[in-house]
């Protein structure tokens, strides 16, 4: 290797290992923000060494340079308006399209590479194999993500989708997959063979995600974050690019053990959950189901800011309608109220109460809640029984007690304790149903209290009343 391409590749290897270390780094919420900004570093690094190469061998003609420079101010900027401006309620779809990103990306990569016309036609297994499964799992990626963007924006359906034939068609597409595969790596010169495997791979992705419900979705972008990653680390192997490989594995492996803990949260396989079916969408049907006023006791907020000012204890249980509600701040200010006047206050966060995983880890990380008054769920439940308040914001399944019993949607699934409490307070707009579409017990358990409002009108109007009783 000459002088350049020589210190190209230690800055990638480098570079590599800063991704390493950034990871490890976002191990821990004191440390999230350091691993991002070193892993962000480090990519830029890559990216000017990237340049710098191209420039030294001189292989990019006066045009490809405008497509190159242009493409990446375009990038720059929409990266930078996605981060000042879209909001985190929207943060889920973000996600997705960055995967759907990262997996076109890398498909377009090993397809652009299957077409070079200094190939030979006996290219190999070594490039063309990894070729093939990069153009694979990056279109199932990209379609997929678009999909899941869809159904969080709304723009699709949350409910399962589902269309006569639609599982036996899940059933032969990866069928095809082997066979375009074969196809490519023994005729690797073939065009047919490459747009045929990528065509079907986009299809894949739509119908794959497409059966999969709303409450799914956490699982859903998880898994895409790993499929976007092996599909990197493919293009990597394409480029012989060893930077790409880790790079690819870092996210594919870690978005794969998220993935494992994310399904486990919910109790259920993550075959399952690609079968789809579960999740049918927020709905405003009586908790009852069948029409007739359910049986709750409507509390206001002088009453809730009674109990949270005289509590000894308050658990305060985040979900998706704080989220959507946007009233992560309000409830930070209301907890540190209560903190001034000697409540002991914590938050119980269920590995699902969101839309993606850690998302609402990253909303009371906004509103600057202390770390260490974060707990995970099995140490929340522990806290439960002491508690004399648990206020539940928002959060609809991850609550229900029906999932200790057999035979219904969530059965199974790993729950916050909230009816273990000495006294429950939901602040929820109405009794509406959660992605499950089940009815949620707790909201007709004797202890509970419903406040019916908007999360961030409702958490404004008790730190208020709660000023005044220990003003």
């Amino acid at each position: 290797m000459d002088t350049v391409s020589d210190t190209v590749h230690y800055v990638f290897l480098a570079a590599a290992a800063c991704f390493v270390l950034g990871l490890h780094l976002m191990n821990h919420p004191r440390t999230a923000r350091r691993g991002n900004t070193l892993s962000a570093a480090a990519m830029a690094v890559a990216i000017a060494a990237t340049v710098w190469l191209v420039a030294d061998e001189d292989a990019i003609s006066t045009i490809g340079w405008l497509v190159l420079v242009s493409g990446g101010l375009v990038g720059a900027a929409l990266g930078l308006w996605a981060a000042r401006e879209v909001k985190m309620t929207a943060m889920p779809q973000l996600v997705s399209i960055f995967n759907a990103v990262g997996g076109g990306a890398a498909a377009l990569i090993a397809v652009n590479d299957l077409l070079q016309a200094d190939h030979p036609a006996g290219l190999g297994a070594r490039v063309s194999l990894p070729g093939a499964l990069s153009v694979v799992i990056g279109a199932v990626t990209f379609a997929g993500s678009l999909i899941a963007a869809g159904k969080l924006q709304g723009l699709v359906s949350g409910a399962p989708v589902v269309f006569p034939g639609a599982r036996l068609l899940n059933v032969l597409l990866p069928v095809s997959f082997v066979a375009g595969t074969v196809w490519l790596v023994l005729a690797p010169d073939s065009r047919t063979a490459l747009y045929g495997l990528a065509a079907v791979a986009l299809l894949f992705g739509v119908t794959m995600v497409l059966p999969i419900g709303g409450a799914d979705m956490p699982v859903v972008i998880a898994l895409l974050n790993a499929f976007t990653g092996s599909a990197v680390a493919m293009a990597g192997f394409v480029l012989d690019e060893t930077a790409l490989i880790i790079a690819g594995m870092l996210v594919s492996s870690s978005g794969g053990i998220l993935t494992k803990l994310m399904a486990d949260a919910m109790n259920r396989s993550i075959m399952s959950i690609v079968i789809g079916g579960f999740g049918t969408g927020d709905s405003t049907t009586s908790a009852t189901g069948s029409g007739a006023p359910a049986q709750v006791r409507s509390v206001s907020a002088d009453d809730v800011a009674m109990q949270l000012a005289y509590a000894g204890k308050v658990v305060l249980v985040p979900g998706y309608g704080l989220a959507a509600a946007q009233a992560q701040h309000e409830l930070g200010d209301l907890a540190k109220l209560l903190t001034e006047h000697g409540v002991d206050v914590s938050y119980a966060v269920h590995p699902v109460a969101g839309r993606m995983p850690g998302h609402m880890n990253v909303l009371l990380a906004e509103a600057n809640v202390p770390y260490t008054q974060l707990k995970e769920m099995d140490e929340a439940n522990s806290e439960f029984p002491q508690a004399d308040v648990a206020l539940v914001i928002g959060a609809n399944d991850v609550t229900n007690p029906i999932a200790r019993r057999p035979g219904n949607a969530i059965s199974g699934m790993p729950i916050l304790d909230v009816d273990k409490s000495k006294s429950v307070v939901v602040i929820k707009r109405s009794m509406g149903h959660g992605y499950a579409g089940i009815d949620n017990e707790l909201y007709t358990d004797p202890k509970t209290g419903m406040f019916f409002t908007d999360a961030k009108k409702g958490l404004s109007e008790l730190k208020a009343a709660v000023g005044e009783f220990v003003g």
